[in-house]
């Protein structure tokens, strides 16, 4: 007899509140414009000229990228 195993999926909402001027950049403290979801379940927020330096590793390790970094030149 062949045991079938079950398999379960589960889906991880992530809820996206979206960013104020109280949310500050991690690296220079900078208005944040995009948070990085983390797979672990942390965060991490930058603004928009780190988020761009940082691109190409953030996207390796991030599960969801919240990027507001329309909202930049639209506030000039």
């Amino acid at each position: 007899m062949i045991q079938m195993e079950e398999v379960v999926m589960s889906t991880t909402m992530i809820e996206h509140q979206a960013l104020t001027t109280a949310d500050r950049c991690d690296r220079c403290g900078a208005q944040a414009y995009v948070r990085i979801t983390l797979r672990n379940g942390g965060e991490l927020l930058f603004c928009a000229h780190h988020a761009r330096a940082h691109e190409d590793k953030l996207k390796q390790v991030a599960l969801h990228i919240q990027d507001d970094t329309t909202k930049v030149s639209s506030h000039v």
